[in-house]
């Protein structure tokens, strides 16, 4: 019988992600069983044989490309402008690109992140085998430093559950952590329960944009969280239900530490929230103000999108501390729709006017850069 705390999301959407404790995968072989056979993994992206260009690397968990795994081809990858070409396949195991090696492009070969799927375990609270604990940061199954990235039809997940280390109680478990400038995601899905997606940047004086599009995230507790400029643009976010709290909020979608000289944190436009939970079982945001940056002043505007029954519409803000109340924040809404939006108490929702909103676009947010071209 599974664990209350599984992710049946995972199973009935066909990956194959496997906790560790478990030792067997949650979902069906869909994603191996099509490649093993004669249907080449690569697709339309050429084979290590007959390659794109000399530039671009062919990953295979079962063989058939350059290297089994992702940090291989990242390690083997080095300076700027690499293409990795990821085979369908369950890729179990932790990857980081680190700062040299920018302008880099991941590319999922049969253009379906459902088939390909970067996937491990850690939490924060998991031990090292040096000593200590991995923290949030430590965490990650994928981090990213370098700018210029881009991921195409990629699932970055974390897979750890609750349930399976009720010993452990630092329970971040982060899918993956962005600190680039200029990095974008376009049809990836994110996967976790707790600190699901790490929008972030390198340093507090570094200012790093991020795109999102049509892309998927789940999760339960600010699991979008960070102080990268990230635009959200089309995305679906699902807050995921749990049986091991009896009363709301089950947690937060978003937690954005965006830095006081920033002007301009998180935007989410032309979304869709939508809940596994009970109704308004989650509230939309609270602000994130990190003990390393106490001068942060989070900045969130959903604008545009449409927010299922699961979001609290009486109050869907909170506090994550008393010293830094949320209404001395940087949140708005503009004409969102959808159950979760209807304003009950306005001055618990604060709304952009006309005006305003024509600053609160992607490309006010990401200036000279656009990936949405061609995207």
């Amino acid at each position: 019988m599974p664990s209350p705390h599984s992710r049946p999301s995972l199973s009935r959407r066909g990956f194959l992600v496997a906790g560790a404790g478990a030792g067997a995968a949650l979902g069906l072989a869909t994603a191996p069983a099509r490649a093993a056979g004669g249907h080449r993994p690569f697709g339309r992206y050429g084979t290590p044989a007959r390659r794109l260009d000399d530039r671009t690397l062919y990953v295979d968990p079962h063989g058939r490309g350059d290297f089994t795994s992702v940090q291989a081809a990242v390690t083997a990858a080095s300076g700027g402008g690499r293409t990795l070409v990821l085979a369908p396949g369950t890729y179990r195991e932790t990857v980081t690109l680190d700062v040299t090696r920018t302008d880099a492009t991941w590319i999922g070969a049969s253009e379906d992140a459902r088939d390909v799927v970067i996937v491990y375990d850690n939490a924060a609270g998991t031990a090292k085998p040096g000593g200590g604990t991995y923290g949030t940061t430590g965490s990650a199954t994928t981090t990213v430093q370098a700018d210029g990235f881009t991921a195409r039809w990629i699932t970055f997940a974390n897979d750890w559950l609750r349930a399976d280390h009720p010993d452990i109680t630092a329970t971040q478990a982060v899918a993956i952590k962005v600190q680039g400038d200029r990095s974008a995601f376009l049809h990836c899905r994110f996967l976790g329960h707790q600190d699901t997606l790490y929008a972030d940047t390198t340093a507090l004086a570094a200012f790093a944009r991020q795109y999102f599009a049509h892309c998927y995230v789940e999760g339960d507790v600010d699991f979008v969280f960070g102080r990268a400029t990230a635009v959200y643009d089309h995305c679906h976010f699902r807050t995921l239900n749990r049986t091991d709290l009896t009363a709301p909020p089950y947690g937060f979608v978003f937690a954005p530490s965006t830095a006081l000289a920033d002007p301009r944190g998180y935007l989410v436009t032309r979304g869709r929230i939508s809940s596994e939970a009970p109704d308004a079982c989650y509230k939309l945001a609270r602000p994130w103000v990190p003990g390393s940056d106490s001068t942060a002043r989070p900045m969130l505007t959903v604008r545009d999108t449409w927010l299922g029954p699961g979001i609290d519409a009486v109050a869907p803000y909170t506090d994550m501390s008393a010293a830094h109340p949320w209404q001395d924040q940087r949140f708005a809404e503009y004409r969102n729709t959808g159950p979760g939006a209807v304003v009950t108490v306005p001055e618990n929702r604060p709304q952009l006017t006309d005006a305003q909103a024509g600053s609160a676009t992607r490309e006010a947010y990401l200036g000279d850069w656009t990936p949405w071209k061609g995207c």
